[in-house]
């Protein structure tokens, strides 16, 4: 395909400077703003496949950025960001970003991310058409409501099969606790944070071999979980 398309939201100069010589380096196609207004624009005109962006704009909260590109696209958006509060990320992630780098980061760190993010769309556009879903020794099959792990059938309770298949449709991007209760069950989201943790508890003991080191589904303390990409 044709170089990958990033767009860079950052004010502060030697920052976007360090991110731009870097992702040219790695042979992507970069665009920058330093601002909210200019991330907007070239949103709209540049049409990216992932955007880069700060929350710390100069004219607006990148939170807002966030909520306006999603009102008409569903780009990747990976927040680069000082803040490292969790509310922050948390407020972030609900508004629509897929993933959050505490600054300071490193350009390893900032480009496995990246390459995370590419593999995701990939699996995503080729999954759009296949029924099963695949990943390492898990295999999903959404039209049977089933799954197995190495071929072996999986015996899960529905709520187990429903976050499995949550995390899967989103596999690679953090999903907060807010979004997974409010998708499994619905309004009063608050009240089910304890369940949430039980039932992914036990989810992960049927699905890892080893719970406290997992291979699939990875925590983000206070913000949410991920399904990691394991091919």
């Amino acid at each position: 395909m044709d170089k990958w398309k990033v767009l860079v939201v950052e004010d502060d100069t030697p920052v976007r400077n360090l991110i731009t010589v870097t992702l040219s380096a790695e042979d992507y196609s970069v665009f920058t703003a330093a601002s909210g207004a200019e991330a907007v624009s070239e949103a709209a005109s540049r049409n990216p496949d992932i955007i880069l962006l700060d929350l710390g704009l100069p004219d607006r909260d990148g939170v807002e950025v966030i909520e306006t590109i999603r009102s008409w696209a569903d780009t990747p958006i990976i927040v680069i960001s000082a803040r490292d509060e969790d509310a922050d990320k948390i407020g972030a992630l609900d508004a629509g970003a897929d993933d959050y780098i505490t600054k300071p980061f490193s350009v390893a760190e900032l480009l496995a991310r990246l390459r995370a993010t590419q593999r995701r769309l990939v699996h995503s556009a080729a999954g759009r058409s296949d029924p099963v879903f695949r990943n390492g020794a898990l295999t999903i099959d959404y039209a049977a409501g089933c799954a197995w792990l190495d071929g072996e059938e999986l015996k899960l309770t529905p709520i187990e099969y429903r976050l499995l298949c949550l995390l899967a449709q989103n596999v690679g991007k953090v999903l907060t606790h807010k979004y997974i209760t409010q998708h499994i069950w619905g309004i009063g989201w608050e009240n089910n944070i304890g369940s949430l943790r039980v039932f992914m508890a036990t989810l992960r003991r049927k699905l890892e071999s080893s719970p406290e080191s997992p291979s699939y589904i990875q925590t983000h303390i206070g913000v949410g979980y991920r399904m990691i990409r394991v091919d």
